[in-house]
């Protein structure tokens, strides 16, 4: 039986991987009722089943941009959206918190996450890079395994059809090294749902046991199959279904440890299902993609697409051109390398990578290797495996340092605290603060009771020693955790009864309603206490002043690229503000100065700043109110520059169309004016279509000008020079090296963005009309040279002499002007320098020997000297040190005498 078993697990597993034509499909209705086949009827039947038959709650696709979430590059499973519910950390305010049964259809691409299968796209007719995948789910035990089992072989076999014969199903057989048995409750409910023992199969933890990342909720899933072969030969099976249940969580030592609340969590391919109920050949060739351009512009789930039509039209285009355009470039360098290279020379590593995505061109390196290949050539893989890791390791330096974690709340600790019944932290008082009449901001304090402690390791206890590192969990905060891009708090708290004794905060986290302050303990702190909290004054501030700016400068980039124009997230702290943006292009100097003024505008009309709760509901359909991409509780908080919130949400209303109006949870001014002033100092593109901004606020923007003020009359200083002229080349180089330092004073100072790239472009002018003053002064100082040299040697084959240059372009310069007068001369001239350095360049004549190259004759002469040198058979150049001129000399006529 063992055997067999093996034998047909092994054929599932080829069968899986293996993808022939569709057979065609006998459907068994069930129904008077015909079954769903097009597309569109298929999601519908399978989204109706849910609500109508099984109560399941219907919920929109999330966009395929990860919603903070950086451990994605992009949605790849419909259960991405719900993973601060599998987690525990979602805010009980929000509606998700609320989600017990759900489904949807969610759009996903094939790319990051663990479970991808990336590299199975284009080898076989099932896996799609985008694809659709339908889903339900059943939260904190609303069902398990039975109910998801049993809803799923209704759907399949009764409303969509599918014979029973043509289904298999597989199931967690167990992994003895991590101590789990196998699922037998799952194959057990398979049996008595009449599927036959010789189809439901076995298999370990790499096919049958989901895991979310290297930590967190993970369970045994069970997978429906179809037998494309229809029981002719060989099972051919393509899965349809995996119905995952998760169970455990993977700590971070690798142990599993039960979760505190199970979850099903489901995922059926939309374009396989079709394709098995409407008998195709292919998922292409069902009505997903037949019809491609035409679903294009109609695919109604996702009216997002009709909204930001014209954008992804123009980002395809772009993103299209430009690649046609590198690949074209890119042929021509590999053709003109291919020229240079022997019959067994490999393919130079740097050439490929400078045509690579992390090189200049953005090419693919397999691609690259494919372009290769069809030519025969073999590509420099060692070389190439050096690079990589250079640039690594470039990128690690370059990186900006990844802030400590941090203790937080795991799986675990939230699934006790709500087992207790312990309520999420009350953190309202984080917004008690005023304005005093002088103008300051007096901020209350916050007295609270220790609910729980947490040592490093995420142990609960009851007391924290003296000296130790702890999570301290209170019934109510002052404290603003870190969220919605606000850095956290920090400050200190003291015991009601001991005030004199400080307890540093340096942080706090929210972890699904709880805030969790992160406390070095100068004396025993306990379970029980009554503390109060005070935040730091400055610091919380500085983080209002960036947050209201941050608002500011989202309607200000609105206002001056137009009301598409979409924030795409931010950071701030005391030191800076980091707002990431949707953009068609970078943005240019004039823009960035409208949106700075605008800005400004605001700030020195020192507006008042509401902020509301309201019901979520209200705030859906007003014009111009901007929010991110991400769960909101309900209430929800709205701030609003300059117009009361009641007003800016009247259903008549244009406020949010005028002025900064937006969901926010964090911390703001009450009036605009103490930002200010605001300078966007950095600016870079993250990708196509996203730049990044960085923007400081009040005396660091106040400074920022002066710099940019500072280095701007520098800069005018320098073109007022370079039109006055140079009298001789010493001068000329002088003022182009005050050139290039101002140039790095540009690019390196905090300044206004809008300012740095008009004074680098200045620059980048005055360098050159610098170089060409240079080389035209240099031309005739070689031209006068030249005449004293030919003056000083009679006609012959050689000329080997000193003369006084500034550089070696000078000194090449000479060479080639005397070749030119005496084109039968070979020429070698050395330059004496400061402190013994001397310059050498040389020039042989066409009519030399073969054997007589520059670039060997410079060799020689500076190795004599001690030097190095470079060139080609015509012309060379190096460098070298002597205190005896003569000698150099001797040994540069006694080598070309020798040549010649």
């Amino acid at each position: 039986m063992a055997a067999s078993v093996a034998a047909a697990a092994g054929r599932i597993r080829r069968a899986i991987r293996r993808s022939p034509p569709w057979q065609g499909l006998c459907f068994r209705a069930l129904s008077s009722e015909a079954p769903p086949t097009q597309a569109a009827a298929v999601r519908d039947a399978f989204l109706s089943f849910f609500r109508d038959r099984h109560g399941h709650r219907l919920v929109p696709s999330a966009s395929v941009r990860p919603r903070g979430d950086p451990t994605l590059l992009f949605v790849n499973a419909g259960m991405n959206q719900f993973k601060p519910i599998f987690l525990g950390t979602v805010d009980p305010r929000s509606e998700m918190a609320g989600f017990r049964r759900v489904a949807n259809s969610q759009k996903c691409v094939r790319a990051g996450g663990r479970h991808n299968d990336l590299e199975d796209v284009g080898q076989d007719l099932s896996h799609h890079t985008f694809f659709e995948m339908l889903g339900n789910w059943a939260f904190g035990g609303e069902y398990f395994k039975e109910e998801a089992c049993s809803m799923a072989w209704e759907l399949l076999t009764q409303v969509y059809g599918i014979p029973e014969d043509r289904l298999w199903v597989s199931y967690f057989g167990g992994d003895p090294k991590a101590g789990l048995g196998a699922d037998l409750e799952s194959r057990d409910i398979w049996l008595n749902l009449g599927v036959p023992a010789s189809r439901v199969l076995s298999f370990g933890p790499q096919e049958n046991f989901w895991e979310m990342g290297d930590t967190g909720p993970c369970g045994p899933c069970t997978e429906i199959h179809y037998d494309l072969a229809g029981g002719v030969g060989a099972p051919q099976l393509v899965e349809l279904w995996n119905l995952v249940f998760m169970q455990h969580n993977r700590e971070a030592d690798g142990s599993l440890q039960p979760l505190p609340q199970r979850h099903v969590d489901t995922g059926m391919g939309l374009e396989r299902l079709v394709a098995v109920l409407q008998g195709k050949h292919s998922t292409y060739d069902t009505d997903l993609f037949s019809p491609l351009l035409n679903a294009i512009h109609q695919g109604g789930a996702y009216p997002e697409l009709h909204k930001n039509s014209a954008q992804i039209v123009s980002l395809v285009s772009e993103d299209e051109a430009a690649f046609l355009a590198s690949l074209q470039r890119g042929r021509r360098i590999i053709e003109r390398t291919l020229k240079r290279l022997g019959p067994s020379d490999v393919f130079p590593a740097e050439v490929a990578w400078s045509l690579s995505l992390s090189g200049n061109l953005g090419l693919p390196l397999d691609l690259v290797e494919l372009m290769l290949e069809e030519k025969g050539v073999q590509l420099d893989s060692a070389g190439l495996a050096r690079l990589a890791q250079e640039e690594a390791q470039h990128r690690a330096q370059q990186a900006e340092p990844v802030q400590e974690q941090g203790l937080r709340l795991d799986v675990h600790a939230l699934g006790e605290l709500q087992r207790r019944g312990v309520p999420p932290t009350d953190d309202s008082p984080k917004y008690s603060y005023s304005l005093r009449p002088s103008g300051g901001y007096e901020f209350s304090t916050c007295e609270a009771r220790v609910l729980q402690l947490y040592a490093e390791d995420g142990r609960a206890v009851a007391t924290a020693g003296e000296g130790q590192r702890y999570g301290l969990l209170l019934d109510r905060t002052n404290f603003y955790a870190e969220q919605g891009g606000q850095a956290s708090d920090r400050g200190y708290l003291v015991r009601v009864e001991q005030q004199d004794v400080l307890f540093p905060v340096a942080q706090a986290q929210v972890c699904g309603g709880f805030i969790l302050h992160e406390v070095v303990a100068p004396e025993c702190l306990k379970v029980g206490d009554r503390v109060q909290l005070h935040v730091d004054e400055a610091w919380r501030l500085s983080c209002m002043e960036k947050h209201t700016a941050a608002h500011l400068l989202n309607w200000a980039l609105r206002k001056a690229l137009g009301p598409s124009t979409e924030q795409r997230g931010s950071h701030l702290s005391p030191e800076r503000l980091r707002f990431d943006v949707a953009t068609q292009a970078p943005l240019t100097p004039k823009q960035l100065q409208a949106v700075e003024d605008t800005v400004q505008e605001a700030v020195g009309r020192d507006e008042a700043v509401y902020m509301e709760e309201v019901a979520l509901a209200r705030t859906t359909h007003v014009p111009g109110l901007r929010s991110l991409d991400e769960v909101y509780p309900d209430p929800v908080r709205v701030v609003s520059v300059g117009v009361p919130v009641a007003h800016a949400l009247e259903p008549a209303s244009q406020a949010a169309l005028q002025t900064s109006v937006e969901l926010c949870c964090g911390t703001h001014l009450l009036r605009t004016g103490a930002i200010g002033d605001l300078v966007i100092v950095g600016e870079r593109q993250l990708a196509k279509g996203t730049t990044r901004l960085l923007a400081i606020t009040g005396e660091q923007a106040r400074q920022a000008r002066e710099v940019g003020q500072s280095l701007a009359q520098e800069v005018e200083a320098a073109a007022e020079r370079l039109s006055r002229g140079s009298r001789d080349v010493v001068e000329a180089q002088r003022l182009s090296k005050d050139m290039g330092r101002l140039t790095d004073a540009v690019d390196t100072s905090v300044m206004p963005q809008w300012q740095r790239r008009e004074l680098q472009a200045t620059l980048k002018a005055l360098q050159r009309r610098a170089n060409t003053a240079i080389r035209k002064l240099e031309m005739g100082q070689a031209v006068l040279k030249t005449q004293e040299l030919l003056q000083r040697h009679s006609e012959g084959p050689l000329i080997v002499d000193t003369v006084s240059a500034e550089s070696l372009s000078m000194l090449v310069k000479v060479v080639r002007q005397l070749c030119k007068q005496a084109p039968s001369t070979s020429v070698l001239l050395l330059s004496p320098q400061p402190l013994g350095q001397v310059l050498c360049a040389c020039q042989v004549a066409q009519s030399a020997t073969p054997a007589f190259t520059a670039e060997a004759w410079a060799l020689a002469v500076c190795s004599h000297m001690g030097g190095k040198a470079w060139g080609s058979r015509v012309v060379a150049q190096g460098t070298g040190s002597t205190a005896d001129l003569e000698a150099a000399l001797s040994a540069a006529r006694a080598y070309a005498l020798n040549q010649l």
